[in-house]
């Protein structure tokens, strides 16, 4: 049995983090992980989104609200998982990616953090590994998908997924879709 690898997206502000905290889903999703878990001010609009997209484009991809993530991770952590936290602090990410890969190869369950507002102190303590994506300021966003990328080494970006009524064919020019309504 592979690996689980799930993404806790803390701190959602309805107002201010609605797109990316949507984007955070969707690229969690395209980069290769199996689920993201929303914390922070419940809001139905991002889950209904990012699951609009799963139905569309394929999956398998759970969409999960949870209000107490400190629990969660506790949960995690005594299952055997492993808690990676992003961030611009913690180790850089090249002199780490071995280890992470390997400990995801060996089947342990990976639940990374990313952050909407200011990280509490605890996360840091909670987490395994806090990773450095960079040491400047930047999108949780891009972070999540730096990581993936680095962790699956590229093989995330020709991902097929199930159930897609919805395709893309590369091509050097034009938009190239297949749509599948039987799916």
């Amino acid at each position: 049995m592979s690996a689980r690898l799930v993404v806790l997206r803390l701190g959602h502000r309805r107002r201010r983090d609605e797109r990316i905290s949507t984007h955070v889903g969707l690229v969690a999703r395209a980069f290769g992980a199996n689920a993201i878990i929303y914390s922070g001010e419940e809001d139905k609009n991002v889950l209904t989104s990012v699951k609009k997209v799963v139905l569309n484009w394929g999956g398998p991809f759970d969409v999960i609200y949870v209000r107490n993530w400190k629990n969660m991770i506790s949960d995690w952590k005594k299952e055997g998982g492993i808690v990676i936290h992003l961030t611009m602090y913690g180790i850089n990410l090249p002199d780490i990616i071995n280890d992470v890969r390997c400990l995801f190869a060996q089947g342990k369950n990976f639940l990374i953090i990313v952050g909407a507002e200011k990280v509490p102190g605890i996360v840091y303590e909670l987490a395994d590994y806090n990773i450095a994506i960079g040491n400047q300021p930047h999108s949780e966003v891009a972070a999540l998908a730096v990581f993936l990328d680095w962790l699956f080494e590229g093989r995330e970006l020709v991902k097929n997924f199930k159930g897609a009524k919805i395709r893309v064919v590369p091509s050097q020019r034009g938009k190239k879709i297949i749509k599948n309504d039987k799916s």
